[in-house]
């Protein structure tokens, strides 16, 4: 479904991402594990049309789609959802549910597309007037994934949706991702949080220094003396 090969990005004379080739195949969850400045971010944020590539391709259904612009992508059903959220502070939670459905005008859509983000997320019901600078930070993850998913995304890229929250809020937003993906999306997982990121993931990819070191199914990735070492806590006994 999505396919990069050889991909380079420059940040001015920084090399961010170094020869980057990977898959997400439809209906998966493939995961996309590294620390700060591996080129994580860099990788999706490429994919997104946000950042230009130096050399390589993006294909998504076999089509190339460098040099679109970002809201060309979406318009392909490949929807991200940025690290920190960036929900609109000033916008109620219909607000900016309705900025996730800018492209849907048809009403009884429209009406269906609010009641699959509010059966998600009940919590929001009662709120759907506030404004989304004042939910917690999970509430605005919450929200976050919501207004994806009024955009019906066929591929859902969500870059470190665990971050900054209660252990607890994970778990429920890692639940929401397995819930999403059983519903027919696919889901390509930027994450730092490798013990969670990889139980649920297919297929997973470690990204270190802008270049891919390691690939291979989750659980394979999951008992990977490096990665355990690296990300885990524990060395391989």
């Amino acid at each position: 479904m999505l396919q990069i090969e050889d991909l380079h990005v420059n940040y001015g004379g920084i090399r961010a991402l170094k020869g980057v080739s990977l898959r997400v195949g439809a209906k998966e969850i493939v995961s996309l594990l590294g620390s700060n400045g591996a080129g994580k971010s860099t990788t999706v944020r490429a994919i997104s049309g946000l950042v230009t590539t130096k050399s390589g391709s993006i294909l998504f259904d076999g089509k190339p789609i460098n040099g679109l612009a970002p809201h060309e992508i979406q318009r392909l059903g490949l929807v991200h959802i940025p690290e920190g959220r960036k929900v609109f502070a000033n916008l109620t939670i219909r607000e900016n549910l309705l900025m996730g459905a800018y492209y849907t005008r048809e009403k009884t859509q429209l009406k269906k597309l609010f009641g699959q983000v509010y059966d998600m997320f009940p919590s929001l019901v009662s709120k759907t007037q506030q404004l989304a600078g004042t939910l917690s930070g999970g509430e605005q993850q919450m929200l976050a994934i919501g207004r994806a998913i009024m955009s019906q995304p066929r591929l859902l890229m969500m870059d470190e949706p665990s971050l900054g929250l209660a252990p607890m809020i994970v778990a429920d937003v890692f639940r929401i991702i397995e819930k999403i993906r059983n519903e027919g999306v696919t889901i390509f997982l930027i994450e730092q949080n490798a013990n969670l990121a990889l139980k649920i993931a297919d297929y997973a990819f470690l990204i270190e220094n802008g270049t891919i070191s390691l690939k291979g199914r989750g659980s394979e990735v999951l008992k990977d003396p490096r990665v355990k070492q690296a990300y885990l806590g524990s060395v391989s006994g």
